[in-house]
C-alpha cells in the first residue's frame, strides 16, 4: 500500500510517519486485503490537531475519516478508530459485493468545476447569464453497481455520487434525500 503522510503548516516527524503506517496498515489489513493507497493529512487549528485519512481500496471504494484532539497522536488515533468502525460496518457488504469482481473498478475521467455563488444576495438581474468559474479540476467517475454506489456514497459521507452503471453503461446518480432515504436517478 502506498502512503502519503503530510502536514498542513506543520512538520511531521519520522516517528509519527512510522506510527501511522503501522496502525493504519493494521486496521486496513484487518478488513480488506487489497488497499491501494492512503492519504493522511495533519493540521493544527489553535491548540487542536486535526487528522484526516482517506483510504482508497482496489474495489473502487474510498473510506474517509477525521479526528481531532489536543495531541497529534491522539488525533490520529481518533481518526483511526472512525476508519476502523467504517470498515468494520461495511466488511460483510464489501465481501458480498466484490467476491465476484476479478478486476479493480474502472474509472472514467471527467471535468469538475466550482462556480461562484451570488454572495451579494441582491435580487437585481446579473450582467451575464454565464456563471463565473472559480476552479476547474479533473475527477474520476467509477463504474459500479447501484449497491456499490450507495455504499461508496455512505463511506465517503457525501450527499451525492455520480457513477457509471455497470449493467447499462449509462451515467447514474445516487443521492441522500431530505427524508433520509436514498434516491437513484437512472436516465
Amino acid at each position: 500500500m502506498r502512503y502519503q503522510i503530510s502536514g498542513r503548516q506543520i512538520d511531521i516527524g519520522e516517528a509519527l510517519q512510522v506510527h501511522v503506517k503501522e496502525q493504519l496498515g493494521t486496521v486496513v489489513d484487518k478488513y480488506t486485503g487489497r488497499p491501494t493507497d492512503a492519504n493522511v493529512f495533519f493540521s493544527k487549528t489553535g491548540s487542536e490537531f486535526q487528522c484526516e485519512a482517506i483510504v482508497h481500496l482496489s474495489t473502487g471504494l474510498t473510506a474517509q475519516a477525521n479526528g481531532k484532539a489536543h495531541e497529534i497522536y491522539a488525533a490520529f488515533e481518533a481518526c483511526c478508530e472512525k476508519l476502523d468502525k467504517q470498515l468494520r460496518r461495511y466488511k460483510r457488504r464489501l465481501k458480498d459485493h466484490h467476491k465476484e469482481r476479478p478486476q479493480p473498478v474502472e474509472l472514467s475521467g471527467a471535468s469538475s468545476y466550482i462556480l461562484a455563488s451570488d454572495s451579494e444576495g441582491t435580487e437585481s438581474e446579473p450582467d451575464s447569464l454565464q456563471p463565473i468559474i472559480i476552479a476547474e479540476m479533473e475527477t474520476k467517475i467509477p463504474s459500479l453497481s447501484v449497491g456499490e454506489a450507495v455504499m461508496q456514497m455512505e463511506l465517503a459521507g457525501a450527499p451525492v455520487l455520480i457513477f457509471r452503471n455497470e449493467g447499462k453503461e449509462s451515467v447514474n446518480v445516487v443521492y441522500r434525500r431530505e427524508d433520509g432515504n436514498i434516491g437513484w436517478i437512472d436516465p
